[in-house]
C-alpha cells in the first residue's frame, strides 16, 4: 500500500487525474513536472513519509522511480 501512497502524492502533487499512470514518470517528462512542481512534489513526499531528503535527493529525484529508491534509502518500505 505504500507503492499507492507514493502514486496519489506524485498524483496531488502535479495536479494529475486520479487514474493516471505514474510510475514511469519522469522530471520534465510531462509539462505540469516543472520546478515548481518539483519543490512541491519534494515537500509532499516529506510530508507524507516523514522524512527529510537533502540536497543531493532533491536533485536526484527525476523520476518516479527514483523516488521510489530514496524513499527506500530512507527506510520506507514500498510494496503494491
Amino acid at each position: 500500500m505504500e507503492l499507492q501512497r507514493l502514486r496519489t502524492v506524485f498524483r496531488t502533487a502535479l495536479e494529475l487525474p486520479e487514474d493516471a499512470e505514474v510510475d514511469g514518470l519522469e522530471y520534465r517528462g510531462i509539462e505540469k513536472w516543472d520546478s515548481l512542481a518539483h519543490m512541491s512534489l519534494v515537500a509532499a513526499i516529506e510530508d507524507e513519509f516523514g522524512v527529510m531528503l537533502d540536497t543531493d535527493e532533491v536533485i536526484d529525484l527525476s523520476s518516479f522511480d527514483r523516488a521510489r529508491q530514496i524513499l527506500e534509502k530512507h527506510g520506507v518500505v514500498l510494496t503494491d
